[in-house]
This record gives structure tokens, sequence and C-alpha cells, in this order.
């Protein structure tokens, strides 16, 4: 009778732990090495998406569809890097592992949040390159402004509403058993595992959200380039396809930065050949990188925006030679 009381009251009374420990790279080699090279990564995300969106907006010419997308892709970079960056370099180095319970699920709620919106927003460039490669005459009519920014919203909303849901069944979960969060940020897989009473929920959560933000999304992507591939198959010129395939470099290189390094997370995962270090690591730098690569990608192969960055620099250098003279 006792140990019956006992079980309903674990499973009436919630548990919520005053604090989590994150000790994702505690066994890691050289972890300071990696430290190190992840505040290089945050430095370069910071500085490249915030000179992406001072350019955007200071520059009338950028004002299009297009270049809304990007300007929303450069925020979820940036947003992605501020919320997951600091504190894992801070966390390790100063040896401040714990992080309270609601700081644990805000870190969650955002890294995710903004991890998502910036796959959702490929999604969305790829669209504009599917309307404007087969479909290039009615492309201003069909991507415009208005239409753009509906769809923003529609990734926005999309993203907040599956993250705040994920977060809060979270917080149906007691932990009594252990508080040692074996990720390098409150991960929402590791975080419910240690739950005492079931997750069932939890874990249905973790793959509705694999196939709504993650599966879905490199669908139509994919099945976007497939239709551009057919209609470059129509073009006569060698030199008229290369000029759409051009337009469409930069953002193929950040599909396959972004979610090349996941889905070989998961594949090997699912394979069971992967070292808990490896895969700290290799989820370490799929998150880390695309935000750091995003505008560097842009700038180099984007020749609008490489050459109006000429242009400020070099107007900057004329400044700075007169004021000095």
């Amino acid at each position: 009778m006792n140990s019956q009381n006992s079980t309903l009251s674990l499973n009436t009374t919630l548990v919520h732990p005053p604090f989590f420990l994150i000790n994702g790279f505690y066994n890691v080699p050289y972890a300071k090495y990696y430290y190190v090279f992840l505040f290089f990564v945050f430095g370069v995300s910071v500085l490249g998406n915030s000179f992406v969106m001072y350019i955007i907006y200071i520059e009338r010419s950028f004002h299009t569809p297009k270049y809304l997308a990007v300007l929303n892709l450069a925020f979820a970079d940036l947003g992605e890097s501020t919320a997951l960056m600091p504190n894992l370099i801070a966390m390790f180095p100063f040896d401040s592992q714990y992080i309270s319970f609601n700081a644990c699920l805000a870190n969650m709620f955002f890294v995710f949040f903004f991890s998502c919106l910036q796959t959702l927003t490929l999604t969305v460039l790829a669209y504009d390159r599917l309307v404007a490669i087969c479909l290039p005459l009615r492309y201003h009519a069909i991507i415009t402004m208005p239409a753009m920014a509906v769809m923003l919203t529609v990734v926005w909303a999309y993203s907040a509403l599956l993250m705040i849901s994920t977060v809060a069944l979270v917080t149906r979960l007691s932990f009594c058993k252990s508080i040692v969060v074996k990720s390098y940020f409150c991960d929402h897989g590791p975080v419910f595992h240690l739950a005492c009473n079931d997750n069932l929920v939890n874990r249905i959560m973790a793959y509705v959200n694999m196939a709504l933000l993650l599966y879905l999304p490199l669908l139509f992507t994919v099945l976007s380039y497939v239709f551009i591939a057919g209609a470059l198959f129509k073009i006569a010129s060698w030199e008229g396809r290369f000029k759409a395939i051009k337009t469409c470099s930069a953002h193929l290189m950040l599909v396959a930065i972004c979610y090349i390094p996941i889905m070989g997370i998961y594949i090997a995962a699912i394979a069971g050949t992967l070292h808990p270090n490896a895969r700290i690591i290799n989820t370490s730098l799929s998150l880390a990188i695309p935000p750091m690569m995003n505008p560097i990608i842009y700038v180099l192969n984007t020749e609008e925006v490489k050459e109006f960055s000429k242009r400020l620099f070099k107007r900057k250098k004329i400044t700075t030679t007169e004021i000095n003279r």
C-alpha cells in the first residue's frame, strides 16, 4: 500500500530541479582548444551576419523580396549563435556548468527556434529560386514584398508554435533521477530522457519536430531543385544554363552546409557507430558553422552584394584618408 501511494505521489507531483549540470565536453580531449575555435566562430558569425543585415538595411536596391528572406536568414543565424555560443563558451572554461531549470528551458527554446527559423528560411529561398527560374516572366508578380512578408510570418509562427509546444511538454516531466545533461546545451532529447515519469509524449514530439522542421523542408527544397533542373534542360544555350545555375549556387551551398552534417549525425546514430564525443562535436559544429558560413557565402557568391561591399569599403577608405589629411 505504501509503495502504491509513493508511486501515485510521484505521478501526481512534479519534481523540477533547481538546476541542471551540462557536461557535454567533460570527457572531450583538448576541449579548451575547441572553446577557442568556437569563440572565433562566434565572432565571425556575429560580425558577418550583422554586416549582411546592415547592408540590406542601408542599400535601397536590396529592398526586394529575396533580400527580405536573406535578412531573415541573417537574423536567424545571429539569434542562433547568440542563444548557443556565449553560454557554451563561458560554461566550461569558467567552470559554470550549472544552469537553472527555467534558464534551461529558455535556452532550449531559443536555440531550436532560431535553428528551425534558419532551415525554414532556406526553404523559402528555395521557393524564390524555383519561381525565378521556372516562371521568370511571372516572378515579380508572384514574389512580391507582401507575399514574402506573409511567408516569413508563417515561418515565424510555425517555428514558434512547435517550439513552445515542445518546451511546454518538458514542464510536465518530473526529474528525480539525475540532473546531468549529456550535451553541450539544454538539448531536448538529453533533457527529457532524464525524466522519471512517462516521457512518451516528449519522444513523439521529438519525432514530429524532426519530420516537420527537418525532413519536410528538406523534401520541399529537393523537389524545388528537381523542377529547377527540369527547367534548366529546356534552356538551349549553355551560357543561359550557367547563368541560371550561378543564381542558385549560393543557396545550394547554404543548404548543403545546413543539412549534410545533421543528416550525417542521424544516419550514424541509427547505424549505432557514433561515439558520444563524436556526436557532441559533430552536433555542435552543425549548429555553429552554418551561421558563420552563410554571410560569407552570400557576400562571396552574390555579385550585387560583392559589388556593393567593394563600393562601401572604398568609400570608407576614402573618407578615412580625407580625415587623416
